[in-house]
Parts: C-alpha cells; sequence; structure tokens
C-alpha cells in the first residue's frame, strides 16, 4: 500500500520516464492559446475536413458502426489500404495478414518498437528528429544512437537558393553495430522537411541487409512533396520488404489529425507480433473513422494531385512571409514544416527556447524550438520551426504579426 503522504513522490516515477521529457510541440500550443497568439507550433490544419469524408464518417456513425472493430483492423479499412498501396507506393500486401490499423502513427511506431526491440538494443534515429522516437526507444528499453543530418553548402535549384538536411555516409555507416535492432526512417521529414533521395535509401538499406537490422518508417507525410519529387518507400528496394515495418496514416493527407487511424504494414511474423502489443495498448482504432477512412483511401487520384498544389502555395506564402520578416530558413521539399535560423534575432544569452516563448508573448505567434529535435539539445539552440498546414489567411495574419514585431524586435 501507498504511504498516506509520501515524503518523496519522484520515488514513484520510472527510471524510463525520468529520462525524457513531456511534448515540447503540445506544450507550445498550449503557450499560445495563453496568449492568443497563431498556432504555428503544432501541426494540424485550421482548414475543414473534405466534406465527402466528413459524411462518410457521418454515415459509418448512422449505419452502426459504433462498437469495437476487429482488433488489427475492419475489413473494409485493409483492403482499401492494400489497394492504395500497391498503385501508390508500389508495395504488393496481403491485407489479412501484414496489416495492423493502429491509433494514430503515434501508436504504430511505439507498438512497431515495443514488438520488435530488446533492452539493450539500439535504435538509430537522425537528428533533428520527431520528438516521440528517442522516448518510444526509451521505453522500449533501448538506446537511441542519434545521427546528425548536416546543414549543406547554399544550392542554386532554380527555385530558391536552397540549404538543405544530409547525413554523412560515414557517420551512418558507423552508427550501425552488434547492438543495432532498428533504424527509424522518416520521409518526407518531421521537422526539416528533408526528402530522402533514392541514393540515400539504398545505402540505409544496403546498411540494414548487412547488419541484419530493421528499418522502421514514418511516411506520414508521403504526400506532401514539392517541385516534381517523388515519394519512395524504402520497402521496396530489393531485400527490403521482410525487414521493413512501414507505418503511414490519415492525419495529414485527409487532415483528419483529430482521428487518430494509421497502419503498420510488415511481414506476416512481425505483423504477428505487432498485433499482439497493439491490442493491449489500445485494443483498436475507433470503428467508424476505419470505414470512413476506407472511402478516404479511394478517393480518386486528382484529389493528391489537388493537395499537393494547395500546399505548394501554402509554402510558397509561408516562405516569401518569413523572409519578409527577415528570416532565413531551409526551404522544405516535403511535409508543411520551415525550420529558421534564428541568429539575427537572438538576444545575448538568449537560446531557442527562450525566444519561442518571446516570440509568442510579444509576437503573437507560436513556434517550437528547434533543441526539441535535436541529440544534443545545443545543435537547435539556434533554430525554430514553423508549421504552415493552415489557411491562408491564418499564414497572412501570422505573417503581419512577424513583420510588425520584427520591426520592433
Amino acid at each position: 500500500m501507498l504511504a498516506t503522504n509520501p515524503t518523496n513522490v519522484h520515488q514513484y516515477v520510472s527510471q524510463k520516464a525520468a529520462l525524457f521529457e513531456e511534448s515540447v510541440i503540445r506544450k507550445m500550443t498550449q503557450v499560445c492559446l495563453a496568449h492568443n497568439g497563431v498556432n504555428l507550433a503544432q501541426g494540424f490544419p485550421d482548414f475543414p475536413t473534405p466534406p465527402e469524408l466528413q459524411e462518410a464518417c457521418c454515415k459509418a456513425i448512422r449505419d452502426g458502426y459504433n462498437q469495437y472493430a476487429r482488433t488489427w483492423g475492419a475489413p473494409a479499412m485493409v483492403e482499401a489500404l492494400a489497394e492504395k498501396v500497391r498503385w501508390f507506393n508500389g508495395m504488393e500486401i496481403d491485407p489479412n495478414t501484414q496489416v495492423t490499423i493502429c491509433c494514430g502513427t503515434t501508436e504504430a511506431m511505439m507498438s512497431t518498437l515495443l514488438a520488435t526491440v530488446n533492452p539493450g538494443d539500439e535504435v538509430i534515429v537522425t537528428s533533428p528528429f520527431y520528438e516521440n522516437y528517442g522516448a518510444d526507444a526509451i521505453l522500449c528499453g533501448a538506446a537511441p544512437r542519434y545521427v546528425t543530418l548536416h546543414v549543406t553548402a547554399p544550392q542554386d535549384s532554380g527555385l530558391e537558393t536552397q540549404v538543405s538536411f544530409v547525413f554523412d555516409p560515414d557517420e551512418l555507416r558507423a552508427a550501425f553495430n552488434n547492438k543495432t535492432r532498428a533504424i527509424i526512417v522518416n520521409t518526407p521529414n518531421n521537422p526539416t522537411g528533408k526528402v530522402y533521395t533514392r541514393d540515400e535509401l539504398q545505402l540505409i538499406a544496403d546498411l540494414c541487409i548487412k547488419h541484419d537490422v530493421l528499418a522502421v518508417t514514418d511516411e506520414i507525410y508521403e504526400h506532401i512533396l514539392y517541385d516534381g519529387r517523388k515519394h519512395i518507400s524504402i520497402a521496396t528496394l530489393p531485400g527490403m520488404a521482410e525487414r521493413t515495418i512501414t507505418i503511414s496514416g490519415m492525419s495529414k493527407t485527409y487532415s483528419v489529425t483529430g482521428w487518430r487511424v494509421a497502419c503498420a504494414i510488415a511481414s506476416p511474423p512481425i505483423t504477428a507480433a505487432i498485433r499482439k502489443v497493439h491490442d493491449f495498448l489500445t485494443v483498436g482504432a475507433p470503428h467508424p473513422m476505419q470505414i470512413a477512412g476506407a472511402a478516404a483511401l479511394r478517393m480518386p487520384r486528382s484529389f493528391y494531385e489537388q493537395l499537393n498544389m494547395e500546399y505548394t502555395h501554402r509554402r510558397d506564402v509561408m516562405w516569401a512571409g518569413l523572409q519578409r520578416a527577415g528570416f532565413e530558413g531551409f526551404y522544405p521539399e516535403g511535409a508543411y514544416y520551415i525550420m529558421v535560423d534564428l541568429t539575427p534575432f537572438l538576444r545575448p544569452g538568449e537560446d531557442d527556447t527562450a525566444f519561442a516563448m518571446r516570440l509568442v508573448k510579444e509576437g503573437g505567434v507560436a513556434t517550437v524550438p528547434g533543441s526539441s529535435f535535436y541529440n544534443p539539445p545545443s545543435l537547435g539552440h539556434k533554430q525554430t520551426r514553423f508549421c504552415f498546414c493552415k489557411k491562408e489567411e491564418t499564414l497572412n495574419a501570422a505573417v503581419d504579426r512577424l513583420v510588425t514585431w520584427a520591426a520592433r524586435a
């Protein structure tokens, strides 16, 4: 029995939970609300979900899909997913033995790592990274091993003078060892906007095969790419189908971040393990959202073309606005984020976190401090992340605030 008045409440906190902090992204949303700011921190749209998907979800509820679905995925959802990944990703999968429908990609990643990673293993994560990855590895009893994405020299693309992020092949090779169990590959990448090239993915694949390592992908932004780039799933490269867990979801493509419907696709033996963990973590993803998700996955291809056009426009509005305000950043190749260099705006002794708090309080715009995406965090002390998955009027309002604030700063 616990003591009625414990003298040290910290004794009840697990060692794992003490090794990482709460989400900085979600924290900045709360700070933004407190200051009535424009939220360019957390990556959720402020424009409506496509009306046909709203109706599909309402119809599913009216049609009685309100109780548990089959734990690992409603038949309609997994069948539609198999059709979708065949034409888009180039993957042939058995929907009955290779798919687990999860409560968002966050749960898909957690279930995957718990099902495949053992205490004492290492999981390679490129840095900067989406903040969940390191915590997920720690919760599995594994150690994240970080490989830094370095900033390239400026290149004139014919569109913009671009500065991007790349890994050093030798550093990546050196990260693989006899403790390596998995590497997490996020393309298009959050927070950098990087889209991995075929050559980069091939090197990762070669190393996975050489060292008998799993590739765990996060492909949630697979439809948000710019300037003619194409998405490549590493599972389609030779020798990778049996050693890749492909994770994606509904949230970003269909503007339904609150539905929490995602998937993990893997070989049957790995899928069987993921399904067991998923069952005990969440039982199942929301049934009516899965039925509506099946409708979403069968949207015409013109939907994705329009999505790409709209996000390209949002990117260009945000990029031009940031430049008006005096920010220099990293022109995104995919996803819906822009990382910027804070050097011109930092006060003596100020880091990215203090800057982000000052910006939301004085300028009324919320961002995410760069250090929350890096290990060590100091690598991000001169960066912050803006998201642009917002209505054009929201982006323009944010830009107006930034320009006014920058003139006073």
